[in-house]
């Protein structure tokens, strides 16, 4: 696994998953926040580049970054001569691990190769916890060589590494799961909401229903602790499940398909991301939403009073 490595994007995600990749081999970072920058060097084999241009000369270039429009401003145009992605070198590996679009990944991989870049896209599933013990889910997108080559570094990373098809395929698989959790999050609320302002405990129905058929990731995971609890830290923001979601309801729309359940969440999400304010709400405030829709606040798991 001998190879420069440059990280560009030390956000929730970044930063455990630099310091993981940094026991196997040296990791030069790079991000707008200095501060987040100088946190990731107190880690043994981080640097910090003094440049986003500097990190250019590296093997792999690994993006961590919110969306494909970040993924462009950062990378530029590979036809301008002063741009990052102009300044990679013939076989240089790009391997975007955000949460881009496919569509403007496969048109992104298509200019590098124009310039003997190759590229990945290699996005996450398993959020801050799995990324801070190197257990997350990964689902790579290109060549076969170019997988292979990527391999060991994803790796250190992650517990379950898999090929999923040409370059766009991993992040079309990403956001289409992440709209199945979202809709398994919003379903799951709604049928507790119901039960609760019936007369169910919520505890008790969120026990059964996970001994029973309608369990899911967020009734196991989700729920119990961060909502019924009050703390709303599942440690993914509501902001950046619209984006994904919406990504997931543009492929589908796109394929010429008329999904109604996926259309009904992400339209629930955004009313939720709406009501919410400013700031950066946490995913698991889409139960706050509800409960003033509703009248209902699983949190006291009594009735809210109507401002």
């Amino acid at each position: 696994m001998a190879a420069a490595v440059t990280f560009i994007g030390l956000g929730t995600m970044g930063q455990p998953m630099v310091r993981n990749l940094a026991r196997s081999v040296p990791v030069a970072v790079h991000d707008a926040d200095r501060a987040v920058v100088d946190a990731a060097t107190r880690n043994a084999g981080v640097t910090a580049l003094p440049g986003l241009l500097d990190g250019a000369d590296a093997d792999v270039v690994i993006l961590m970054l919110p969306d494909s429009t970040v993924v462009e401003r950062v990378l530029g145009d590979p036809g301008n001569p002063r741009s990052f992605a102009r300044r990679l070198r013939p076989g240089t590996l790009v391997v975007d691990m955000g949460s881009s679009a496919p569509r403007a990944t496969q048109e992104l991989a298509g200019r590098l190769k124009e310039g003997g870049v190759a590229m990945v896209d290699a996005p996450v599933s398993g959020g801050p916890r799995k990324a801070a013990t190197a257990e997350l889910t990964i689902m790579a997108g290109g060549s076969a060589e170019d997988y292979e080559r990527v391999l060991p570094i994803l790796r250190t990373m992650g517990t379950s590494v898999t090929h999923v098809g040409p370059v766009g395929a991993a992040h079309a698989l990403k956001a289409l799961n992440n709209l199945l959790s979202a809709i398994g999050l919003v379903g799951a609320l709604e049928v507790l909401t119901a039960g609760a302002k019936f007369g169910l405990d919520p505890r008790i129905m969120l026990d059964v229903v996970n001994r029973s058929t309608g369990r899911n990731q967020s009734t196991e995971v989700k729920i119990g602790p961060e909502v019924l609890d009050g703390r709303f830290q599942v440690g993914f923001s509501l902001r950046l499940t619209v984006k994904d979601i919406t990504t997931a309801l543009d492929l589908s729309t796109s394929l010429g398909l008329a999904p109604e359940v996926s259309r009904a969440c992400v339209r629930f999400c955004r009313e939720a991301l709406a009501d919410l304010g400013e700031g950066n709400p946490d995913q698991s405030e889409i139960a706050r939403h509800l409960a003033k829709v509703t009248g209902v606040d699983l949190t006291r798991h009594t009735t809210v009073i109507p401002s």
